[in-house]
């Protein structure tokens, strides 16, 4: 089912290959379909082009995590705290928070 969702939002893609929450949401299929490499590539590319994108922060921490790279998933981490009081939007701001806590505790 996941492999279905995953060549639908391809071609969606296609249509609009700079759109950040298509992109995002591609990235989380590949995860659900442990493609964790190729989750990984999407989400640095996403940073890279969208750093205002607010989401990838989180997921991309915790995938950094999972793959034992705990200095990127701490930077990850505080980037996204600091675009997140930018946007003044404290409930990602916590989380993000909450999950750097955690990998540091």
């Amino acid at each position: 089912m996941n492999q279905n969702r995953v060549e639908q939002l391809k071609i969606f893609l296609a249509d609009e290959p700079h759109d950040p929450f298509l992109r995002y949401t591609l990235a989380l299929e590949y995860l659900k379909l442990e493609r964790d490499a190729e989750a990984l590539e999407i989400l640095e590319k996403l940073l890279v082009e969208n750093p205002d994108y607010l989401p990838t922060y989180y997921i991309i921490g915790n995938l950094y995590q999972k793959l034992q790279s705990n200095v990127e998933a701490i930077v990850t981490y505080e980037k996204g705290m600091v675009i997140a009081q930018e946007q003044k939007n404290d409930r990602t701001y916590r989380e993000l928070k909450d999950a750097l806590d955690n990998l540091m505790f």
